[in-house]
């Protein structure tokens, strides 16, 4: 820790420092209410009726029957519905998800639209006449297919390249030509989404779980065509959302049910709901085609990658941006691309692009480590580039080799047999990999208020989101040390509209945001006190907003690095693949607060894992809905498939951020799910293309040396 001398007092320094979760005792003790939990007077409960069918129209509701059910207050519909203004582009540069702008037209474009909104005086009454509601429609025929052969060579909306791609390929020593899919995935938070809307003297106020308070306010006031300053949303506690939680159905359908009924409403998905309704991460197929010269440095590098999105709503998963940052070459060519279906709208889900992007581009890079015969740590080091592979820029910092380096010693990994199929422990056959990762460290612009109290504390007001990261703790610390006092002279507040704006709790931007924010305030603020002023009962406030600062940021590279190690055990006979350990060495900036930090690295790397091995929402093309919507169907990772996982960092401060932080919260699942690949093939001597490496897939992938051995011992 260090020590800072001011004209008021010498305080040790906060950040950097391992601190308890603010808010914890709150939690674990069930003080703390999340948005499904806070108490309203006069609420009534909003249940969501979905669509049975694919595609097609609503021919006709039933209303009467069920409005005459005991308890049933209303039942919204696109017959009877607001009308919503749905033209305009939001505060992350995307149209509203149509799913969301419910109940205006009577269109149905995919399995689990919702078609009504069935008000009670319970949740169980609201449910129960949901259930009972008959909708009548006129189906047509639906398409839910995301063609598994490979990207095409056709346009894609986003492309970069340079050089002469064939020529290259065609002077390499060593070509790598293979093509990887991912599977559609699912965020499955532990909290649910929900949202209370009521009208308090005439301003909109809404209770909700969200990633961002004036994303969402922005988003209702344009719908419902209000100034934002009649509307107001909370969000204290959050269960989740991994990108998720932003504008959804269950809030507009609840804005509409108050504004009818003029009383409080409240709309929560169910798990199932939360399958078409709260957005996803597309199924993916990559084509990556790799040329090296003898020594292994690339001479051309192609990373193409197909998704799926919803008709009429265009969102893309940009797998093929991962490898725009992490290798050069003298022709280079990435292309992201995405085909309209019958589906829900897929949308940003933690390390959107990168995530899949990873296990694709870090497989193949393993490939090309195994037909050169170069290691795959000393691969990717020939190949770490000084300036950005595309746009030139130098970056801020990049630390990928110092992470290799420190993870590789800690790993073991000079003790390694490159020969696959060779280690082994009675049935199991054993290997290691090893697998990059990188992820961006922007920063949006914010707001900040921090007031001196006149009791000698400071208060910090800020429109944060803390989704679990510990972000109230980490801002803890960055004001105390801006304020230059200890942390307990600190509150810090957030989760509310009213605080100003400020940027979402999302891309791994929201700490760095908000900490720049609450550096410029209390430095100005320190001023003041500096001058000898009195501070009234009132205090004294100052307000910053770092929308010009920001502008700098835009002349370098700036991402987070890392270095992703993983051992595995495979079972031939039955398919079993564990995972036994996991390393991942990190370039993430200052770490604010290491506890926390810990804590998300080690998360991400366990949704790597559960990437790896389970995550898999399966679509039933017949009927266009999922098999098994549910955490029973959907399978992820439980406690009994997780080992020791181990996550560190190497120093990696940001010279242009004022704290020096590049953010934590999804670095850690990148290049995971390639890692624990790379780990299978290891063992095993066969390629895992395609995600998840299932026991099926295991047994039938083919007949490598060690696949074969084990079958006939």
């Amino acid at each position: 820790m260090t020590t800072t001398t001011t004209g008021r007092s010498a305080v040790r320094g906060a950040v950097g420092t391992p601190h308890t979760r603010i808010e914890g005792r709150d939690k674990v003790t069930g003080a703390a209410r999340y948005s499904g939990e806070v108490p309203f007077a006069e609420l009534a409960h909003g249940w969501l009726a979905l669509s049975t069918v694919a595609r097609g129209r609503v021919r006709s509701v039933a209303t009467e029957p069920v409005l005459a059910m005991p308890g049933v207050l209303a039942v919204l519909h696109h017959g009877n519905a607001p009308r919503l203004h749905t033209d305009y582009v939001g505060m992350l540069g995307t149209p509203p998800d149509p799913t969301a702008t419910v109940f205006q037209h009577d269109r149905v474009p995919h399995a689990g639209w919702p078609v009504a909104l069935v008000v009670a005086e319970t949740p169980e009454q609201a449910r129960e006449a949901a259930e009972a509601l008959e909708v009548t429609y006129d189906e047509e025929p639906h398409d839910t297919v995301l063609r598994a052969d490979g990207p095409g060579e056709g346009d894609a909306a986003d492309t970069e390249e340079k050089g002469d791609l064939a020529a290259r390929l065609a002077d390499s020593a060593t070509v790598v030509d293979e093509v990887y899919t991912t599977p559609e995935e699912h965020h499955s938070m532990m909290e649910p989404h929900a949202a209370t809307a009521r009208w308090d003297g005439g301003r909109l106020d809404v209770t909700d779980s969200n990633q961002g308070v004036g994303w969402v306010r922005g988003e209702l006031a344009t719908l419902f065509s209000l100034d934002e300053s009649a509307v107001r949303v909370r969000s204290e506690h959050i269960g989740g959302g991994f990108g998720s939680k932003g504008l959804r159905a269950h809030q507009v359908a609840a804005v509409m049910a108050a504004t009818q009924l003029h009383r409080p409403v409240r709309v929560v998905m169910t798990r199932r709901q939360m399958f078409s309704l709260a957005g996803y991460r597309s199924p993916t197929t990559q084509r990556v085609r790799l040329g090296a010269g003898v020594d292994g440095r690339l001479l051309a590098l192609e990373h193409r990658s197909l998704s799926q999105t919803a008709t009429g709503y265009e969102f893309t998963e940009a797998c093929a941006a991962f490898a725009r940052v992490m290798y050069d070459a003298d022709a280079h060519r990435t292309a992201n691309a995405s085909v309209p279906l019958d589906v829900p709208s897929p949308t940003w889900m933690r390390a959107p692009g990168e995530a899949p992007g990873s296990f694709a581009l870090e497989s193949a890079l393993d490939e090309l480590a195994e037909r050169t015969g170069i290691d795959p740590v000393e691969l990717r080091l020939r190949n770490d580039p000084e300036t950005g592979p595309v746009s030139g820029l130098p970056f801020s910092s990049r630390n990928l080799a110092a992470c290799f380096r420190e993870g590789a010693r800690r790993f073991g990994w000079a003790d390694r047999d490159p020969r696959p199929g060779v280690r082994r422990e009675g049935r199991w056959l054993l290997g290691t990999g090893t697998a990059a990762a990188s992820y961006g460290a922007g920063a949006g612009p914010s707001t900040a208020l921090v007031t001196a109290e006149a009791d000698g504390a400071f208060t910090v007001r800020i429109a944060a989101a803390d989704l679990g990261t510990g972000a109230r703790t980490a801002l803890t610390l960055v004001a105390a040390d801006a304020l230059e006092v200890p942390t307990e002279r600190v509150r810090v507040r957030i989760g509310d509209s009213d605080f100003g704006p400020a940027w979402i709790a999302g891309g791994s931007m929201g700490t760095r945001s908000w900490a720049w924010a609450i550096n410029a305030a209390a430095a100005e603020l320190r001023e003041r006190l500096a001058l000898g002023t009195t501070v009234p009962p009132e205090g004294i406030t100052v307000r910053s907003d770092t929308t010009e600062a920001l502008a700098a940021l835009a002349k370098k590279e700036r991402h987070a690095f890392g270095a992703q190690f993983a051992e595995v055990a495979v079972d031939t006979a039955t398919g079993e693949v564990r995972v036994r350990r996991m390393l991942g060495i990190f370039a993430a900036g200052r770490i604010v607060n290491p506890l926390t930090a810990r804590n998300q690295l080690v998360g991400g790397m366990t949704w790597g894992l559960s990437m790896a091995l389970h995550e898999e929402a399966v679509r039933d093309h017949a009927s266009g809905g999922h098999y098994g919507p549910d955490l029973a169907g959907y399978h992820v990772a439980t406690h009994a498939d997780v080992p020791d996982v181990e996550a560190d960092w190497v120093a990696d401060p940001d010279p242009d951020d004022p704290v020096g932080i590049k953010g934590v919260g999804e670095i850690g699942i990148v290049g995971a799910a390639a890692a624990v690949a790379n780990a299978v093939w290891h063992a095993t001597g066969v390629r895992q293309r395609h995600l998840p490496i299932r026991p099926d897939r295991v047994l039938t992938a083919g007949t490598g040396p060690a696949v074969r051995g084990a079958a006939d011992a």
